[in-house]
């Protein structure tokens, strides 16, 4: 059976602008939970991107859906992939980048495993998987849902939320807190500039941090 859901509203420009400026691992500093499983990592290690989810689940060997959904999604779209726990189909090869490529998407985040990443590298599309698999899935018209809440190693994940994948990894954000985090993360990272340039004026991390003082005061104790 196959359900599908309108596309959800994108968020606006200016929050996606802000989110790209954050590094997930800033936001690890404020978040214990929405992160992606590690193990979903980056082809291209040096890329990073926010955007507005679209969310897709389809079984392991059935890419039905996905064919269809490259049809509807529009440019600044994330395409998040729920696979069903499936880690031995390649869902995601050279064909899809392509297409996901002419039509503008921002990225892909997959729960299971992709091929082809030659046409991934060539093209310079934003993927997020769980590594190479030769072994590919196939149109079977089996089943699949578009736009509904999936779960993405036990994170839900709901059409329209936002979106921020870099080298360290993924991370899904309600809309209502995205600008807050992203606001909070901003202001780390400018005091991060300045513990840079204390640190290269020769001050110690523990003195900044007071690190130190507590070790100080344990000892003394």
């Amino acid at each position: 059976m196959f359900v599908l859901k309108e596309m959800p509203a994108q968020l606006p420009a200016a929050l996606i602008d802000k989110l790209a400026r954050v590094e997930t691992a800033t936001i690890g500093h404020v978040l214990h939970g929405q992160f992606a499983d590690r193990g979903i990592q980056a082809v291209l290690p040096d890329r990073r991107i926010a955007g507005t989810a679209v969310t897709l689940r389809i079984p392991g060997p059935d890419s039905t859906l996905l064919h269809h959904a490259m049809g509807l999604v529009r440019p600044g779209d994330v395409l998040v992939i729920d696979r069903c726990g499936d880690s031995i189909h390649a869902c995601w090869g050279g064909v899809i980048t392509n297409c996901a490529h002419n039509a503008g998407l921002a990225g892909g985040i997959i729960d299971g495993p992709a091929t082809d990443f030659a046409e991934v590298r060539r093209l310079g599309f934003p993927l997020w998987c769980r590594g190479p698999s030769p072994i590919t899935t196939k149109i079977l018209g089996l089943e699949g849902a578009l736009n509904l809440p999936v779960s993405v190693v036990g994170v839900a994940v709901e059409p329209g939320d936002a979106v921020l994948a870099d080298e360290s990894g993924v991370v899904f954000l309600k809309p209502h807190q995205a600008e807050a985090i992203a606001d909070r993360a901003l202001e780390m990272q400018a005091r991060e500039v300045t513990l840079l340039e204390r640190l290269r004026a020769g001050e110690r991390l523990g003195e900044i941090s007071g690190a130190s003082r507590l070790v100080a005061d344990r000892l003394a104790r």
